[in-house]
């Protein structure tokens, strides 16, 4: 379980990266801040592209960045978005982004944090929000 120090934190790092959301064409910005086993956090944000299906989720920035050095082991992620930058509602991950997820992370331990706020948000557990999940395991 994560401390309340902690979990505020990653929201305002997800929040923090609102700003650098590239998003012309929806204008709906994602912020994203990916918990590693290490304690490090990684940052994404959403990329758009005029094509749409090219675009890259936040969570997917922050779980490739990670990848990308080297980490494959996580214990959260908190997720925060709105139109314009401007979080009024609840971001879940969407279905590429949890399959992602599940490729890299314990569905029975994996938080994910969706927040509005540091006093707005809800923590579920990775199976949860996809309870029949297809990961590694399956191809044991």
């Amino acid at each position: 379980m994560l401390d309340d120090k902690l979990v505020v934190h990653m929201i305002d790092t997800a929040l923090g990266q609102l700003k650098y959301s590239y998003t012309p064409y929806s204008g709906f910005k994602v912020g994203a801040a990916l918990l590693a086993d290490n304690g490090k956090i990684y940052t994404g944000c959403n990329i758009e592209n005029a094509a749409y299906t090219p675009s890259n989720c936040a969570e997917r920035t922050a779980f490739f960045k990670a990848v990308s050095e080297g980490i494959t082991k996580f214990k959260a992620i908190c997720i925060v978005g709105g139109k314009d930058g401007v979080v009024t509602e609840y971001t879940p991950p969407c279905g590429v982004c949890r399959q992602v997820m599940m490729e890299f992370c314990n569905p029975e331990t994996f938080q994910v944090i969706l927040a509005v706020d540091d006093r707005r948000y809800h923590m579920y557990r990775l199976k949860e929000l996809l309870p029949h999940g297809f990961g590694p395991f399956n191809l044991e």
